[in-house]
């Protein structure tokens, strides 16, 4: 991902794919679900560290850090595509 528009928008196809309410996410996660909701459809510029973590744990979702132009391993690409 390259910008915060990004991962709000990854954030909420998790949700839904999860099957779960932006208010129930908010509440989990201690956030209001207006700031949910304007997180994920990319009208909030600053989350804040913590609140961030917060949702992502309560969608059972990490940060992971890399440096710019790492492609991963073969198995890595081989997880990300289904294969074994």
């Amino acid at each position: 991902m390259k910008s915060f528009t990004e991962l709000g928008t990854a954030v909420a196809a998790k949700r839904r794919g999860l099957g779960l309410k932006q208010g129930d996410v908010a509440r989990k996660a201690g956030i209001t679900p207006e700031s949910l909701s304007r997180f994920e459809r990319g009208h909030m510029t600053d989350l804040g560290a913590r609140k961030l973590l917060s949702v992502l744990a309560v969608l059972g979702m990490e940060l992971q850090f890399m440096e710019r132009g790492h492609a991963g391993s073969l198995d890595e690409l081989r997880k990300e595509r289904g294969g074994k």
